[in-house]
């Protein structure tokens, strides 16, 4: 009897404990609630921390003239275009109709729901650090001879009107969207969207003074030498590291297997991008130009990243490789043309966002069946056309109107002096 006893007693705790474990593999609609919110929550740190890499990326890249400039277009922008995505940028890209083009202009509001899966708050904070990203791509192409006032002019717009209207033609479910256009984490609603507004920008200020000389050769070591390789790497590495928020956490939510296992995914075919970038900019400019030029690693680095954030979910991590080293060597020979036709890119953003951009939204489907290269293109056209032409007109209205670039002598005396009023580096005994 003692020997039945204790095997019920045995039974019932295993069934119990069976059931227990059975119940805990699922979680509920609250516990799917907590986890998404934080992937919101933890993606939108991540990709905040981007706006310091692009801080010192391009304090790196510019000459020790205009870092104190570059410092203060950065902290501006990131706080406008915060301010200006609250009050309408949101509910521009959000609120459009499934396939519509334009959404509403009203300020965005907390309507948190439990059947939404996530908080709001969460996701206007993701979603904000996205704008954000995007001014600071036009900001280090257009460095050393715009003024800073109209800089902030130009920010507000982009991250008001621009970004939000295409970015919602996609993301927000319109008309992109419905035709079964793909760009996962942002190749171009992203970046080829912020590097054509760049190349708006470069088009309409003209090169640096003295850049190039009158065969159309670039002057590099003299007077243009970059203020700190170190503070680009820097720069280079924090935006490297934002990126496992920018594209892990584009996942969207993190309360199931599928979800968690797709972020991960994410992250080793960011990484690996990335890395392959890197090597491919070593190579490319050992070969091509014969140094090992560290700032082609860099914005290899970059360039690998762009180019795998259109789909970095369904490529095996050999094919994201490949295909951040392809993004790679776009940057090295898009970098060359650009300066043979006389464009001042300081930084290299046009090559590295726009070009490996719409080089990683034109293969994503080689990996994803679910869309085609008729709409991909369709696509890439359609948001880098909007982009740079009303860009163009933003800046040739300001070029009119308030004044666009710094005057000749305030570009030789340095951006620092001329509209900052604080040096970046002073050498005391």
């Amino acid at each position: 009897m003692k020997i039945f006893k204790t095997f019920s007693a045995f039974l019932a705790i295993l069934i119990l404990t069976s059931s227990i474990a059975t119940a805990d593999t699922t979680i509920s609609k609250e516990g799917q609630y907590i986890f998404n919110t934080l992937a919101f929550y933890l993606g939108g740190v991540l990709v905040a921390f981007m706006a310091a890499g692009f801080c010192m990326l391009e304090s790196g890249l510019v000459t020790n003239k205009s870092v104190s400039t570059i410092a203060a277009k950065n902290i501006g922008k990131f706080a406008i275009c915060s301010i200006i995505f609250f009050l309408f940028g949101y509910n521009m890209a959000y609120g459009i109709p499934e396939g519509g083009y334009i959404g509403s202009f009203t300020i965005w509001s907390e309507g948190s729901k439990l059947e939404t899966g996530y908080s709001d708050s969460s996701d206007w904070f993701f979603q904000t650090m996205f704008v954000c990203a995007t001014v600071s791509i036009v900001s280090g192409a257009v460095a050393e001879r715009i003024k800073v006032w109209p800089f902030f002019l130009f920010a507000v717009l982009m991250s008001g009107f621009i970004y939000p209207i295409s970015m919602g033609w996609q993301w927000g479910g319109g008309w992109l969207s419905t035709a079964g256009f793909s760009d996962f984490a942002g190749s171009t609603l992203v970046h080829a969207c912020g590097g054509a507004a760049a190349l708006a920008g470069v088009m309409v200020l003209g090169a640096r003074t003295g850049r190039f000389t009158g065969s159309g050769s670039k002057r590099v070591m003299v007077p243009f030498a970059a203020s700190s390789i170190p503070l680009t790497t820097l720069g280079t590495f924090l935006l490297w590291f934002g990126w496992f928020g920018f594209n892990g956490f584009s996942q969207l939510a993190m309360g199931t297997f599928d979800d968690a296992t797709a972020i991960t995914k994410i992250a080793v075919n960011t990484h690996l991008a990335g890395a392959a970038g890197t090597f491919a900019g070593a190579v490319v400019s050992r070969i091509h130009g014969g140094k090992t030029d560290v700032i082609m690693m860099l914005n290899g680095a970059l360039a690998g990243l762009v180019a795998i954030t259109a789909e970095p979910l369904t490529p095996s991590p050999i094919a994201a490789m490949i295909i951040g080293s392809i993004g790679a060597v776009i940057m090295y020979f898009g970098t060359k043309m650009l300066e043979n036709f006389g464009l001042d890119d300081v930084v290299g953003a046009i090559p590295v966002h726009m070009f490996a951009g719409i080089f990683g939204t034109l293969v994503v489907p080689f990996t994803n069946g679910d869309t085609s290269f008729a709409t991909q293109f369709t696509g890439v056209l359609s948001v880098c056309i909007f982009s740079f032409v009303l860009s163009l007109g933003i800046f040739k209205a300001l070029s009119a109107t308030t004044g666009l670039r710094i005057s000749k002598e305030a570009e030789k005396l340095g951006t620092d002096k001329a509209e900052i009023g604080v040096v970046a580096y002073a050498i005391r005994d």
